[in-house]
Order: C-alpha cells, then sequence, then structure tokens
C-alpha cells in the first residue's frame, strides 16, 4: 500500500475562548505537518449545539493568524474535503448512523434521563453497558413494532455503540506506546441524538477523521480514554487500513499546586491564559490575552514548544523553521508540563533583545504619540537602543523612557533626600557653565571635558554624577548620563539644569 500523505486536523468547539493548551496542540499538529510536507487541516466541532459561544469561531481564526500558524484548509481556508463545520455535516453522520445499526453494531435508546436517573440510583457505579443493557428500554429489548412506532411517534431517543465485552483494546500511541485496555470497563456511548439530529463527538470525529484522510490525531491527554472507543468504532466501521496513528500530549500543569492549568490560575497570578482578549458575550467578562499584554507571538510560540517538548539539548531560543526542523512528537514527555509563567516573561525579554531597535521603535512610536509627544522615528529608535534591554515588554518604556521626551516637573522625594547635597545647587551651577562651553557635544566629548573638570576641581564623581542625573531625568535611574545629553542636547541639558537649581535649592 502506498504511503499516505500526512493529515493532521486541530478540531476546536466555538464554546468560548481559546485556552493556551489548545493553542499549544495546535502548534505541535501544526510542526508535524510541516516536518512531513503535510497539511494542516481547520475543522468545527459544533455538534454540542447548547454550548455554542458566538464570536468564538472568529476569535480562535484571529488567534492563529497572529501567532503565525497558517492552516492548509478547513473553515475559512477552503479545501476539497468540506464542509469543515460539523453542524454542516448532518446528513453525512446520519448515513453512518444507519450503517452501525444495520450491522448491529449499535442500537437505538428511549431511556429518559429520569429513568437513567432511577437506574444509577438502583445500581451502585451504574454504566450503561453489555450487563445492563437488557434492563433499559432499547432496541434490543423491545419489539421491533414498538421501536418504530415510538419513532413515529417522535418520541426522543439516542443511538448507542453496542460495546461487546472481553475484547482487549490495543491503541498504539506515538507518546506513551502500546496502551491496553479491556472493553469491559467500556460503556456504551451515545453516538447519535434524535433531539437535534445531531452526532455526538465520538461519532462524528471518526467520521470526519476518516473521510477527511487524516493519518495522525494529535491532541491532548484528556481524550486518551475516549481513544480505545474510536479504535472500536474503526473496527465497526472496517476501517482499520485508514486508522490513524495516535498521541495524546501531556496536559499543561498549574504554576504551583496540583491539577491541570485554568483560567483561575491565571486571574490568581496575574498573566493570561488566552492569546488574545476575550470579552465574554454572555456575562459581559473581559479575560486578558497575551497579544493585548504585550508577548510577541513568536515568544509565545517558542515558550509553548518546550512546555511538554525539548530538542535535548540547552538552546531554548527557536525560530518557528527551527522548530519545524527539530521537533520530534515521540520525545513529547508523558508526565504533565509545569507552566511556568515566568518563564515566558523571560521568553519576551529575550525577543525585545533579538529583535532590531528599528522593530522595537515601529511598536514604541505609537505609545510615544498617544502621550502627547510628537517625536521623529530616529530619535525614537535611539531611545529604545539605549532602553531596550532594560524591559520585558513594549509598553513598559514609556515609564521608563518618558524623561528623554517630557523634562522632569517635580524630583523623587527620596533620591533628593539622598543625591542632593548642601552644595549640589553650587556645584550644578559651576557644571552648567561647563556644559555651555563645550560646542563638540558628542558623548565622548562631553565625558572627557566634564570628567576632567571633576577631576580639577576635586570633588567626588559619584556626588555630582548623582546630582546632575537628579536635575535631568527627576530620579536616580536611567542610562549613562552623557547618553543622556547626547540625547536631550545642550540646550535642553542646560534648561534642565538650571530649572533643578531653582527648585531643589
Amino acid at each position: 500500500m502506498a504511503e499516505r500523505k500526512v493529515r493532521v486536523r486541530f478540531a476546536p468547539s466555538p464554546t468560548g475562548a481559546l485556552h493556551i493548551g489548545g493553542v499549544r496542540t495546535a502548534l505541535y499538529n501544526y510542526l508535524f505537518a510541516r516536518q512531513h510536507g503535510g497539511d494542516l487541516i481547520f475543522r468545527i466541532e459544533d455538534t454540542d449545539t447548547h454550548r455554542f459561544v458566538p464570536g468564538a469561531e472568529e476569535y480562535i481564526i484571529e488567534s492563529f493568524k497572529w501567532l503565525g500558524i497558517k492552516f492548509d484548509e478547513g473553515v475559512s481556508f477552503g479545501g476539497n474535503y468540506g464542509p469543515y463545520r460539523q453542524s454542516e455535516r448532518r446528513d453525512i453522520y446520519k448515513k453512518y448512523v444507519n450503517q452501525l445499526l444495520d450491522a448491529d453494531k449499535a442500537y437505538i435508546a428511549f431511556d429518559t434521563p429520569e429513568e437513567l436517573d432511577v437506574k444509577r440510583e438502583e445500581i451502585k457505579n451504574f454504566q450503561y453497558d453489555a450487563k445492563t443493557r437488557g434492563l433499559m428500554r432499547n432496541s434490543l429489548t423491545l419489539p421491533k413494532e414498538e421501536v418504530d412506532k415510538l419513532i413515529a411517534e417522535g418520541k426522543q431517543y439516542v443511538v448507542r455503540f453496542k460495546i461487546e465485552p472481553g475484547e482487549a483494546v490495543h491503541v498504539n500511541d506515538l507518546i506513551r506506546g502500546d496502551v491496553r485496555i479491556m472493553s469491559d470497563i467500556l460503556d456504551d456511548k451515545v453516538l447519535y441524538k434524535s433531539a437535534d439530529e445531531l452526532p455526538t463527538y465520538h461519532l462524528a470525529n471518526i467520521v470526519d477523521d476518516h473521510l477527511m484522510e487524516i493519518t495522525h490525531v494529535i491532541r491532548g491527554e484528556e481524550w486518551l480514554p475516549s481513544a480505545p472507543l474510536h479504535v472500536l468504532l474503526y473496527r465497526a466501521f472496517g476501517w482499520e487500513d485508514t486508522m490513524p496513528q495516535f498521541a495524546h500530549l501531556p496536559l499543561l500543569l498549574k504554576p504551583d499546586g496540583k491539577g491541570k492549568l485554568s483560567k483561575r490560575d491565571g486571574d490568581r497570578l496575574g498573566f493570561p491564559v488566552f492569546p488574545l482578549e476575550w470579552h465574554d458575550p454572555k456575562t459581559g467578562e473581559v479575560s486578558s490575552g497575551y497579544r493585548e499584554s504585550g508577548y510577541f507571538p513568536e515568544a509565545v510560540i517558542n515558550f509553548l514548544a518546550l512546555l511538554g517538548w525539548n530538542p535535548g539539548t540547552e538552546q531554548e531560543l527557536f525560530t518557528l523553521d527551527e522548530l519545524v526542523t527539530l521537533f520530534d512528537i515521540t520525545k513529547c514527555s508523558k508526565a504533565g508540563a509545569r507552566f511556568d509563567f515566568q518563564k515566558g516573561i523571560w521568553f519576551n525579554h529575550e525577543y525585545i533583545l533579538r529583535k532590531s531597535n528599528e522593530e522595537i521603535a515601529a511598536d514604541f512610536a505609537p505609545i510615544v504619540k498617544e502621550n502627547g509627544v510628537e517625536e521623529t522615528m530616529e530619535r525614537i529608535t535611539k531611545v529604545v537602543s539605549l532602553m531596550k534591554d532594560r524591559v520585558n515588554f513594549v509598553n513598559e518604556l514609556w515609564p521608563l523612557c518618558s524623561f528623554f521626551f517630557i523634562a522632569p516637573t517635580e524630583y523623587d522625594e527620596k533620591t533628593v533626600r539622598k543625591r542632593w547635597k548642601d552644595n549640589s545647587a553650587q556645584v550644578m551651577v559651576e557644571l552648567a557653565d561647563v556644559i555651555e562651553g563645550i560646542d563638540d557635544f558628542s558623548i565622548g566629548n562631553q565625558e572627557k571635558i566634564v570628567e576632567g573638570w571633576i577631576e580639577s576641581k576635586e570633588y567626588k564623581l559619584g556626588d555630582v554624577m548623582n546630582a546632575f542625573r537628579l536635575a535631568l531625568v527627576g530620579i536616580g535611574k536611567g542610562p549613562g548620563m552623557f547618553d543622556i545629553t547626547n540625547f536631550l542636547g545642550k540646550e535642553e541639558t542646560l534648561k534642565r539644569l538650571h530649572r533643578a537649581i531653582e527648585l531643589l535649592k
């Protein structure tokens, strides 16, 4: 048999914002597809109509657009295997439901929720399976005439998969190896509901994966318990030859304590768990996003790629192309991956350092303008070159850099008490005279003249420069003093000096 082209899929449900764990799953699918010259399909699993949230599908698509994860086909991308939205595939699923019923691989059940509750009370750890199905109202216990009559009367029913006990089911997992489970512990899962004429996740998934020629199913660990059922469904349809290879990824765990990562952890510790800001249309609640929090998409991708997998080297910074080359699904961890959000911040800082001053300046310029400052890109880029190594996010630059563009109107009290000595005003008057006489205002020339003057006067270098910094910046922080004066120019430097002398004397 000819080797099949690799085809993987990411299939979210439009029930709200896209969790960062889902982003990682999509990323690993993307890396696997690109590595094998395959296709990545975007499918929407919207068979659960009660949980549908307006705007969620558009949000998910926008998230991947921002992250740079490109799909080859699917909802909004087109392709030859559509429709890619499950709610538009009702007729397709009905055909396969009937195929299972005709082959005696499934049966119709009329049990009401109340009747099921009664059985759960009667039988401890009740499960609808080979042991209990004979006690229930279904097409295995009712005469055919009654089944037909109930359907004709419009009674609601479900179609259940008929699982035979005593069978060893093997799931060959790329990460976990051979996972073996006995069919006895599986219940007769509901595959179809007459109420909305839609299949459940289990049937829709199998039919879609088969018809869309999916070769590998890479998904979260939480779906591992359903894998044996999916294997049995493939067998029931006679599709063993086209059964995809499974890979169940480790969970993302809380930064602290036990359990999987949740939105509450982000709210509690102050980090996003969604790629973009999410406005919940039902509650009106606004949740933070990585984009709006100032993260670079490349940093988020790099951070997520190493949660549950690593290349086996000390290297931590990777481009998307490098990740495609190095990624190995079989080297993913079986254990859950601790979500170290501080590491995510570190990655963003590293990407600030990696990017050119011009790139960061392009992001910083709108913030400068928002603060009422009209400035050239050349000068904004100059400030970025002096300050970008001090921040983790571009939006942190303004509080640190505003003094370059706006003269201080007040001076930090603590710094004044510590740095402005009894003779500081007099020394600053003298320094102003020295600066007035400097024609070549280059950094090197200023430094040589000013430090020469300090030495000749036998002043303490630290005392003079600390007072000088306070006068120009308003606080005891910032880059080298002559970087600041070179940027401000002689006129603005003297103006700030004289103002400080007047206000602090």
